[in-house]
């Protein structure tokens, strides 16, 4: 499924270890662009939907992207939407959580999908694909989105 929120547990967990050394927003949106080729393979019936951008290579493209794109973007709505006047995003912040989101998504979704090729184009083993079972996997994200979200609250709350 396209846009799934389950990568976005890991991003949680990570806001909530690295806080301000890492950002929700260009993260969540790195997963947004990683699912683009799913989604239109869903809407043009394409045979294959985790090909292009779903490898070492394409996960390197997404992210300097993710990169481009989500900086301005999140500084954007940081300072206008949520009203954080004097909030900017540093370009190694921004590199860390866009590789971040990408290669963590190729990782993840090479154990859930089976057309899925973290290698190509050099090689179509799928050498992750049901090597743990999906509802570990799940569940795991599920537990990272939760606890990550409790301990990053609980840390604006305390200004720690």
């Amino acid at each position: 499924m396209p846009f799934t929120p389950l990568h976005l547990g890991l991003g949680a967990s990570c806001k909530a270890i690295a806080h301000k050394k890492f950002s929700f927003m260009i993260f969540a949106g790195t997963q947004v662009l990683m699912d683009l080729e799913p989604l239109l393979g869903m809407i043009l019936d394409w045979q294959t939907l985790h090909l292009y951008t779903h490898h070492l290579i394409g996960a390197f493209g997404i992210g300097l992207v993710a990169i481009l794109l989500g900086k301005p973007i999140s500084e954007f709505f940081l300072r206008n939407i949520f009203k954080e006047k004097n909030w900017q995003i540093s370009w190694k912040v921004a590199m860390f959580s866009a590789f971040i989101g990408s290669f963590s998504h190729i990782f993840l979704d090479a154990f859930m999908h089976t057309d899925m090729y973290p290698f190509f184009p050099f090689s179509k083993t799928q050498i992750l694909s049901t090597f743990v079972p999906y509802s570990f996997i799940f569940y795991t994200c599920l537990f990272g989105l939760v606890i990550g979200g409790i301990v990053y609250l609980l840390r604006e709350d305390s200004d720690l």
